[in-house]
């Protein structure tokens, strides 16, 4: 019961300390998934800042465009009535 009930104030006063060590960790570790990625995050911001202000580029096109179907013909709102 000793061994219980110390874990139990150990928990309390040091498990807040833990959680935001193990949260700190998890972020570093999701920031370097995603600089990994997306192609580091420096490289990128400094092509952004040497581009001139309202200068636009496209990286890339989407590969299939939508198009829409004129043959669906035209949607009706109803409510059922009991």
């Amino acid at each position: 019961m000793l061994v219980y009930f110390g874990f139990k104030i150990l928990l309390k006063y040091f498990g807040p300390m833990l959680l935001k060590y193990a949260m700190r960790k998890m972020g570093r570790k999701f920031e370097q998934q995603f600089s990994q990625q997306f192609g580091g995050g420096q490289q990128r911001t400094q092509q952004q800042n040497s581009a001139k202000e309202g200068k636009v580029s496209i990286d890339k096109e989407p590969k299939n465009r939508r198009k829409s179907n004129k043959e669906v013909g035209e949607y009706i709102d109803y409510e059922e009535i009991d």
